[in-house]
């Protein structure tokens, strides 16, 4: 099942009606969040927009009791789900696997005791586990930026790629992004992975400006990334011959774009909110009689000056 925004939109607003008028009033529901701890930019934004809506369901909802807890690593978040399930005795889970593999069967062995489980954005090694599925769209996000690519370039000139981690997240991306490319002119001099890190996108550009004399564009795919490009690049004294685009929606990234920076001129949403997304989803199953269970796979939006602001969020640290 996909569900867009829209209906997302109408579903919450049809669960806080019936929150409001006081249908579920039983005992507290507990809803456990297990989540990575802020280790890079990306996963700082996860964070706090899982502060943030901890706040509002909790403010929203009187008997739905949420309980965030971050992990450093797999074997750490595991031992936090089994003390979610035993200690806290929680009625559902939503989880960001640290890994996918290590996490299943402890994800497994919540199920099994009867809880409602949405997992976010990374799957696990074993399908059909969770209840529910939040993730952004990786092919759609190498798709956008490909599409952008060849109508800036009008179908021709020379760019270069700075990959992820070598995971599946990274091949779909990619993927899509070189599929999207097929039948233009536009060549890729190089693509080499930057690991979602800007130091390590800060080296790889350097790497790239100096065994090319002529960059069109480049291909970032994520915002950590692009900031070291963009240091690069400015180094370089190369800004007037290229233009960069990342993906993820960082706010440094995101208010460039929204100020009309000739150097960032759109990002490509990767939206760390989708935690809040899969928290919303979750208390809706304990606070509406709306069906939920089911894939829900956000857009890939294009962020242009006349849409960022929409996306803007100054106070979370990504």
């Amino acid at each position: 099942m996909k569900t867009f925004t829209k209906f997302l939109g109408i579903a919450c607003a049809f669960g806080l009606g019936v929150a409001a008028s006081g249908a579920i009033a039983q005992e507290k529901i507990k809803i456990g969040v297990s989540i990575p701890a802020a280790t890079h930019g990306w996963a700082g934004g996860l964070n706090w927009h899982a502060e943030q809506a901890e706040k509002r369901l909790e403010a929203t909802y009187s008997n739905i009791d949420v309980i965030v807890v971050t992990a450093n690593g797999a074997s750490e978040q595991a031992n936090d789900l089994e003390d979610l399930l035993s200690v806290q005795n929680i009625d559902a889970l939503v989880v960001l696997p640290f890994e996918s593999d290590p996490l299943t069967v402890p994800v497994q062995q919540v199920k099994e005791a009867g809880k409602f489980v949405t997992v976010v954005d990374r799957g696990l090694s074993i399908p059909g586990i969770e209840d529910v599925y939040v993730a952004g769209n990786n092919p759609e996000l190498g798709r956008v930026a490909g599409e952008y690519m060849r109508e800036r370039l009008n179908d021709a000139g020379k760019i270069v790629v700075l990959r992820g981690i070598p995971t599946t997240v990274d091949t779909e991306r990619v993927d899509a992004f070189v599929e999207t490319l097929e039948g233009s002119d536009i060549e890729i001099l190089d693509m080499k992975h930057a690991n979602w890190n800007r130091d390590d996108g800060y080296e790889v550009m350097q790497d790239f400006l100096s065994r090319f004399p002529e960059i069109n564009a480049v291909w970032a795919q994520d915002d950590d990334i692009a900031l070291g490009v963009i240091e690069a690049v400015k180094q370089a004294e190369r800004t007037d011959e290229m233009f960069i685009v990342g993906g993820g929606g960082m706010k440094d990234i995101i208010k460039r774009v929204m100020d009309g920076d000739e150097l960032t001129p759109i990002d490509v949403l990767y939206p760390p909110a989708m935690i809040a997304t899969a928290m919303d989803i979750t208390a809706m199953k304990f606070t509406s009689n709306a069906p939920v269970e089911g894939r829900y796979i956000l857009g890939a939006t294009k962020v242009t000056p006349e849409n960022a602001e929409n996306f803007y969020f100054p106070d979370s640290p990504f």
